[in-house]
């Protein structure tokens, strides 16, 4: 990935999950900064500190990467941290992602005189506990110099909740691939799926924002032969591997569970299924882009900005019936499918390329800069 900020020092703050969008989005971010000073801060449990997948992927590029370790809820004891860090980095800017650090790493770096950014990732809204944070980080969101949405439905929701549009930026995510695409062959053996098996892949969090249920409930409804090969993990996990049993399709079903750099593997896939109820912008989506895999998603947050029904199937959310016969018009007409997917790939390269993402945010952070009183 080319470089970028090389006299801007930067610091990324993350409270990561195990593995996910948001999660890639800063390795890759991160990766093409790689300037001299350019620093990524994960807020973790003791517990997660050890061989935590997120803090492998950045020393494998190199970046220096500090692990802020806390037990839950020690929030004072975190911010304290966080801003001792920042006073010994001096960064220009300090970036935040996720509602954890807009919130506790926001108000860090404020209070050193720091200059903030945030990528606003996207809102779960549901359950109440979610909305809730989702409030508190908004609060939050309304202190810092200048925000990056990743879908034109987030600027819009942004400037709803009282912000000004002159400090939201329109940044969609770009995309870098953590690795060659595997072969089918190579990544269908890794996955342990049968050469000639017809298998859609399904990869994300196991959480209900993500509507692993709805593509259950699709692939109740889709004739065999298809099979469905699940690559992630969440809270849902075990209701879902229930309702497949009560839909009589847990034959049908490869339970991964989450894997490392699970993008080189989409070609494994004979179609991709992203069947969400909000989005920012998918990583997921633009790694099915790049393998060239037939794509169906749900229209939902910034889905839209990404592909068109020149480049995939889109259907509505909530819709598994749809879902269902997109994947058999995928089989019908084979030839389209993979005209489809010729365009969303030369798209990914055209529309999301580092170059353009990393030039979009560098707009941003010196426009911060440039804006904010000499120390």
């Amino acid at each position: 990935m080319p470089q970028s900020n090389k006299k801007l020092r930067v610091l990324h703050i993350v409270a990561p999950a195990r593995q996910g969008g948001m999660e890639r989005v800063v390795t890759m971010l991160s990766a093409g900064q790689m300037s001299e000073g350019t620093h990524v801060a994960a807020v973790l449990s003791p517990a997660q500190v050890p061989d935590h997948p997120f803090i492998a992927g950045l020393e494998t590029v190199g970046v220096p990467v500090t692990t802020v370790a806390v037990p839950a809820r020690r929030y004072l004891r975190e911010y304290h941290s966080l801003r001792a860090l920042i006073g010994r980095l001096q960064p220009g800017v300090v970036h935040t992602h996720g509602y954890h650090a807009d919130m506790i790493g926001g108000a860090a770096a404020r209070s050193v005189g720091a200059c903030t950014v945030s990528t606003v990732h996207g809102f779960l809204g549901v359950p109440l506990r979610n909305w809730l944070y989702e409030r508190l980080q908004l609060i939050a969101l309304r202190r810092a110099n200048a925000l990056l949405a990743v879908s034109s439905p987030l600027v819009d929701r942004l400037a709803q909740a009282g912000i000004s549009r002159s400090r939201i930026h329109l940044v969609l995510n770009g995309f870098a691939p953590t690795g060659p695409n595997k072969s089918r062959t190579a990544a269908r053996r890794e996955l342990g799926i049968p050469e000639n098996a017809l298998v859609a892949g399904w990869v994300g969090r196991l959480s209900r924002e993500k509507g692993a249920d709805v593509m259950l409930e699709a692939m109740a409804a889709c004739e065999r032969p298809w099979q469905f090969s699940m690559i992630g993990d969440g809270p849902q996990r075990k209701r879902l591997r229930q309702r497949a049993d009560e839909l009589g399709i847990a034959d049908r079903i490869s339970w991964h569970g989450p894997i490392a750099n699970a993008g080189t593997l989409f070609s494994a896939f004979d179609a991709f299924v992203l069947s969400s109820r909000t989005e920012g912008t998918p990583i997921a989506l633009l790694e099915a882009m790049s393998a060239c895999v037939p794509i169906v998603a749900t229209q939902v947050g910034g889905v839209p900005d990404v592909v068109t029904s020149a480049q995939a199937m889109l259907v509505p959310p909530e819709q598994p019936a749809l879902i269902a016969q997109s994947l058999a018009a995928l089989v019908a007409d084979p030839r389209a499918a993979k005209e489809r997917s010729l365009l969303a790939s030369e798209r990914v390269v055209q529309r999301f390329g580092a170059d353009a993402w990393l030039a979009a945010v560098d707009k941003v952070y010196n426009a911060v800069m440039s804006a904010a009183p000499p120390p």
